[in-house]
């Protein structure tokens, strides 16, 4: 019941369509993931991290559980913002940065070498 709750909110969000069903090992993949990459790339921080797909989930669902198409980030509002909007989707749940490996690389050496 809460995987239905879970999907239903994320789908009302934008983070992907309601047709869209996870593989039984994305919590395993995701859980991997996040004991490798702990922190949000962005801006190093551990609360309310999320994986999110380089290529979207829902345009690329065979590379769902592709450890290379994944990178943690965060949604806390640590550093002032929600890596995971702002880096991951631009600013809109219903878009992607196709650049956010490249993009969160450059905003953690800003954020690391602020005057």
């Amino acid at each position: 019941m809460q995987n239905l709750i879970t999907h239903t909110i994320e789908s009302l969000q934008g983070k992907h369509p309601f047709s869209t069903h996870r593989s039984p090992e994305w919590p395993r993949v995701r859980a991997e993931h996040l004991k490798a990459h702990p922190t949000c790339e962005v801006c190093g921080g551990t609360d309310k991290i999320e994986v999110h797909h380089i290529q979207p989930f829902h345009l690329h669902p065979e590379r769902e559980l592709d450890p290379t198409n994944l990178i943690t980030l965060c949604e806390s509002g640590h550093e002032g913002a929600n890596c995971h909007l702002h880096y991951g989707h631009l600013g809109d749940f219903h878009s992607y940065n196709v650049d956010v490996v490249e993009d969160a690389g450059v905003w953690k050496k800003k954020i690391a070498n602020r005057p």
